[in-house]
């Protein structure tokens, strides 16, 4: 493991050992007994229909991926749909290490590049981003109960933030594809004169993401990656609000805009995560649902456990059999994917006249 790596790592689980204190200082009257009892009592029914409709996800991500390959390479959702379920499996166990499984199955099982997935994954990181921004958007303006929550001013503005970027993130994209060569190298040059290398990689880094972008190469696909992306969100939307209305009042009462609601802070919150525990994920939900819809402790932990079981874990009995049915290691993919997209960034650093 190199020093940035490192030091990356004890930044993550420095804000994890703070983010835990935090909570155990909420925590100090907490009643186990109770816990149990929340926990013992959910409906599974709604916990087994939440768990169907996060694997109904996969389904929609291999389709998108297949038309993002279009132009390149003939392939099926089918034969995604394993390396799709394997790389969501390698980030739920391994954490974000294991978020470069997906792109390099793929790229293995089709004969592309390493880069050339990297690339589609960043542009399928948009088009969530942008779905997710959409349902937010839409639940800030058409739900009257959202005003009645605490800080719903923040949530309005932190949605106006969301907006402007998914807006910036789009323009840049255009930009990116109509003309990655030349926005590469004048980032070449500018970097190049303090960090020669960083300024090459970033210059790789944007050359492959124009290439990315050029897989939505007509209006029909464009126009089918957007349905998809919003029907992935929507089914990940009505999971969580499957898990809360598992749980009696008041997690019941929660509408859909508020279920939105708690997962952006799930989201956001999936950002500091940690091999098999997770973390972040649990710790940003548990916290809305404690300050923001003021459920009781107890119930917020249940809550905010299950949630990120669902949603994060429960893909990890299919993934893992499918990754033995492949003789495939967890571990090594994810070394293996960290090298290769090492090697290719090492190779663009070599390459003249970068």
């Amino acid at each position: 493991m190199n020093k940035k790596r490192v030091l990356i790592s004890a930044v993550v689980v420095t804000v994890m050992i703070g983010l835990v204190y935090l909570q155990v200082r909420e925590w100090q009257k907490f009643d186990w007994s109770r816990f149990w009892s929340q926990t013992g009592n959910v409906r599974w029914l709604d916990i087994a229909s939440a768990i169907a409709l996060i694997y109904a996800t996969y389904l929609p991500r291999a389709l998108r991926w297949k038309i993002f390959l279009r132009p390149v390479c003939r392939t099926t959702a089918r034969r995604l749909m394993a390396p799709t379920i394997i790389g969501f499996t390698g980030l739920a166990l391994l954490g974000r290490p294991g978020e470069l499984m997906r792109p390099y199955l793929i790229g293995r099982r089709t004969g592309l590049s390493m880069s050339t997935q990297m690339a589609v994954w960043t542009v399928e990181r948009i088009f969530d981003t942008g779905a997710f921004a959409v349902l937010v958007g839409v639940s800030l303006v058409a739900s009257p109960s959202l005003r009645d929550l605490p800080y719903f001013d923040r949530f309005r503005h932190a949605g106006f933030v969301l907006v402007a970027l998914v807006v910036g993130m789009t323009v840049f994209a255009i930009a990116v594809q109509r003309n990655s060569r030349g926005i590469a190298a004048w980032v070449e040059r500018v970097l190049g004169k303090a960090a020669p290398n960083a300024g090459r990689r970033l210059a790789h880094k944007l050359d492959a993401f124009g290439e990315g972008l050029n897989t939505i190469h007509d209006a029909a696909s464009f126009a089918q990656v957007v349905a998809l992306s919003l029907l992935i969100w929507v089914l990940i939307a009505l999971a969580y609000r499957q898990i809360t209305h598992a749980y009696p009042v008041p997690l019941e009462e929660l509408s859909i805009s508020h279920v939105i609601l708690l997962m952006g802070f799930s989201i956001v919150g999936s950002t500091v995560q940690l091999p098999v525990v997770g973390g972040g994920a649990q710790l940003a939900s548990i916290a809305a649902l404690l300050h923001v819809f003021a459920i009781p402790h107890e119930l917020a932990v249940s809550a905010g456990i299950m949630l990120w079981l669902v949603t994060f874990i429960a893909v990890t009995p299919v993934g893992l059999a499918l990754a033995h049915r492949e003789h495939m290691s967890l571990a090594k993919v994810t070394r293996e994917s960290i090298q290769e997209e090492a090697a290719e960034m090492e190779a663009s650093d070599a390459e003249p006249g970068q």
